[in-house]
């Protein structure tokens, strides 16, 4: 099966209790970096349309960014997966060619195997989250663009500087 047969959201399949054998998430983890709580810019990987992305894709794509960043820039970033594989993807195997008949039983039992996860992400919603200081921006957007080319179909960048916390007095009493 192709890649792109899994790209269109359908119903979502989760529990796992259900099927035997559903393969484990292959996100190694689902942040990177340093966090720290003065970062002046936070960038959200956000999709354009509805789309379903293999657990794989989101791991070469935090890989590929998280690789740039520690490059780059050292410590001085902390990025985020917001989309989780919790989805199924299962595949009903069909063997074609001179005397497949005899050993496959086509749609009778065509639930299908797991084969792997996927993330369902509906428009707007958000993929990753990559928080960095201003001197580091434009390093910033190319791990983003980096993290794009690992991922089907099309999203935006959405870029938004951080308000610093002032520090309250205390309460008087």
């Amino acid at each position: 099966m192709k890649a792109k047969n899994y790209r269109s959201v359908e119903r979502p399949f989760t529990r796992v209790d259900y099927i035997h054998g559903a393969p484990q998430p292959r996100l190694a983890k689902y942040d990177y970096g340093v966090w720290k709580d003065d970062y002046e810019y936070r960038l959200r990987l956000a999709a354009h349309e509805s789309v379903q992305i293999r657990d794989v894709a989101l791991e070469s794509a935090r890989v590929a960014a998280g690789k740039l960043l520690s490059q780059k820039i050292g410590d001085n970033f902390y990025l985020v997966i917001k989309a989780h594989p919790h989805h199924i993807l299962r595949e009903n195997k069909m063997i074609f060619g001179a005397h497949a008949d005899r050993l496959q039983e086509g749609m009778s039992r065509a639930f299908g195997r797991p084969i792997g996860r996927a993330a369902q992400v509906e428009v707007g919603e958000d993929i990753l989250e990559l928080y960095v200081y201003r001197k580091d921006l434009e390093i910033a957007k190319q791990a983003v663009k980096v993290a794009i080319s690992k991922l089907p179909k099309s999203y935006k960048v959405v870029i938004e500087r951080l308000e610093k916390q002032e520090p309250r007095p205390p309460p008087a009493s």
